[in-house]
């Protein structure tokens, strides 16, 4: 890994999330660029400063993440590497600054990445990792995206009432990160959005906007949106039009909403109201 700086950062947080397996229509990606330049028109002077990036000669196959050729403003052709970026972003406004981990995930020396990564967290004295992922899933596009939240620390699951996650089966890159953290007691949790299946072609506004929130709601900050939620309300007006042109689709659409209410709450908890409220006022601050 090539470190650039480390800079001077307060109780910084640090999230992660990868382009591939782990990311259905680059939601948990968006989510992440979106962060990078959240703040580019308001009032703060927060710009977001490379820390390191990760030399892909060491975990990348080029056959499997090839590398993109490009032509420049001035007619060269350069080439694009895959690989991992990490991004420092000291917000003025905020109790809390951010590290944001970014790239293709690796292709191989996964517990060598999964060091790399976690040795340049304990450089910078994060407080917490945030791993991010979104996942192809039987859900209807109309709903609020769901959101799973857990975590393997104990601690953390009983301060955010969190459940650790049950699932077995293949990991990604964010699995094992997450693994590294329970190893080296770092405290972690993962968030996933859950895509509809039959809409999976990126980009995924509504699955990165639902993201977004989940991270304001578990690191405590707020974040512009730009117009990140006006693109999400396009992007469910399109699928709704292209899944209005099949009966077939359209069908299997409603029969997913009938399920979805139906095992939906009817009613709106306090803490629920609670937190809604505290994002109001976190963002009236600001402004």
């Amino acid at each position: 890994m090539e470190i650039l700086q480390i800079p001077s950062l307060r109780d910084p947080i640090m999230l992660i999330a990868f382009s591939g397996w782990n990311d259905g229509a680059e939601a948990a990606t968006g989510a992440l660029d979106h962060l990078l330049s959240a703040w580019k028109d308001s009032n703060d002077d927060v710009v977001p400063v490379l820390i390191a990036q990760v030399d892909s000669e060491d975990f990348y196959d080029y056959q499997v993440s090839r590398p993109q050729v490009r032509i420049s403003d001035s007619m060269q052709r350069e080439i694009t590497w895959p690989g991992t970026q990490i991004f420092g972003l000291s917000i003025p406004s905020m109790k809390k600054d951010l590290v944001i981990v970014t790239g293709v995930e690796p292709s191989m020396r996964w517990k060598s990445f999964t060091r790399e990564i976690l040795d340049i967290a304990d450089d910078l004295e994060t407080s917490m990792i945030i791993t991010i992922g979104a996942m192809l899933s039987d859900s209807p596009h109309t709903r609020p995206i769901r959101i799973l939240a857990t975590t393997s620390n104990p601690s953390i699951g009983s301060r955010l009432d969190l459940q650790p996650s049950n699932y077995q089966g293949p990991t990604g890159i964010i699995g094992a990160i997450q693994d590294g953290c329970t190893r080296r007691g770092i405290e972690s949790l993962s968030l996933w959005a859950s895509v509809p299946h039959y809409a999976p072609n990126a980009p995924s506004p509504k699955a990165s906007l639902a993201l977004i929130q989940a991270i304001e709601d578990y690191v405590g900050i707020s974040i512009p949106l730009g117009d990140l939620r006006e693109q999400a309300e396009t992007w469910e007006d399109s699928v709704t039009q292209l899944a209005s042109e099949d009966a077939d689709v359209a069908d299997y659409v409603k029969a997913l909403e009938a399920s979805k209410d139906a095992t939906d709450l009817p009613e709106v908890s306090g803490e629920t109201i609670a937190k809604e409220f505290e994002k109001y006022l976190r963002r009236h601050q600001e402004d």
